[in-house]
């Protein structure tokens, strides 16, 4: 390592690598398509907002004038749309080195749903990336070193119903937590990420699911915020918050880290241990998100409701 901590200077060239992020027309995910770009990979920005994806695009080819970098129309809230990019992605890309499930709403105050009525937070932290990712396994088991990277919070621990999901109504439609929500959510992303690895692994693939989390980082996820609460996503805190930088770089790691292991959840150190803040180490979360039982039952549900049945 170049330090006492894991850096950007610590990715491995990337060249020849393909990678699709979703969400990375801003942000943590933005960050990742610049480092990722930046060390030679091919970036496909997947976004709802195409315009903003090719600003991305081009600001990230100012800073690396070599780099392939295109844009790729996705809404998370839509399986319509979710099916059409899968799609195009496939019939676009020889092959798919790494994907990385970035995307995220965070606490809108109502209770708002995806086009399939889907609760909009586990729709599209979850479901839609459960969705992608199933149209566009086979691609990205058929390369040799391949990842899929799942982007979770310090929040699945906090926040989720006390039985991880609210299986009763895990579209909270009878009565609406932002925050509950929010984490059963987040939680759904960490039982994901680990119960593809454990598929993935038992069907003999050389594919790591691995997961990772910023801590708590200045980015415009906070939108939804109003006052002081907004003001430090949008703009960060030298005192409390990481930068969008160095909160992208758990995500980084859990990519492209050679001696990352499938299974594993990469965050902040933190100052004191806490895991809001600092550079990435391997970071330790919740009894539920290892439950076993709860991956399955998770997964059963996600298949039924997205019509996407994984295939190993």
């Amino acid at each position: 390592m170049s330090s006492g901590r894991w850096t950007e200077a610590d990715a491995p060239d990337q060249t020849g690598r393909v990678a699709v992020i979703t969400g990375a027309n801003t942000g943590l995910g933005y960050e990742n398509a610049r480092a990722l770009a930046q060390r030679g990979a091919k970036v496909v920005i997947a976004v709802r907002d195409t315009a903003k994806g090719e600003s991305a695009a081009a600001k990230i080819q100012q800073l690396a004038p070599a780099a392939e970098v295109t844009v790729q129309p996705l809404d998370l809230a839509s399986m319509d749309s979710i099916r059409q990019a899968a799609e195009e992605l496939r019939n676009s890309l020889e092959k798919i080195d790494l994907l990385i499930n970035n995307a995220g709403v965070m606490m809108p105050p109502k209770r708002k749903s995806t086009r399939e009525g889907f609760e909009l937070q586990f729709g599209v932290n979850h479901l839609g990336h459960f969705a992608l990712t199933g149209l566009l396994l086979d691609k990205i088991v058929a390369t040799e070193g391949s990842r899929v990277v799942t982007v979770s919070s310090i929040a699945h621990s906090n926040n989720p119903p006390k039985s991880g999901i609210r299986w009763e109504d895990p579209q909270w439609e009878r009565s609406y937590s932002p925050q509950g929500a929010y984490g059963q959510s987040k939680l759904a992303n960490l039982l994901f990420a680990r119960g593809l690895d454990r598929r993935l692994t038992s069907a003999g693939k050389g594919t790591l699911s691995t997961a990772s989390h910023p801590g708590v980082a200045g980015t415009d996820l906070g939108r939804q915020f109003g006052g002081l609460g907004k003001m430090l996503y949008e703009r960060g805190s030298a005192l409390f918050l990481n930068t969008a930088q160095v909160g992208a770089l758990a995500t980084l790691r859990a990519a492209v880290d050679p001696s990352a292991k499938g299974g594993e959840y990469y965050g902040p150190a933190g100052p004191a241990g806490l895991a809001w803040r600092g550079h990435p180490v391997l970071a330790r979360s919740s009894e539920k998100s290892r439950d076993v039982a709860l991956q399955d039952r998770l997964w059963g549900l996600s298949e039924e409701l997205t019509g996407v049945a994984y295939s190993l």
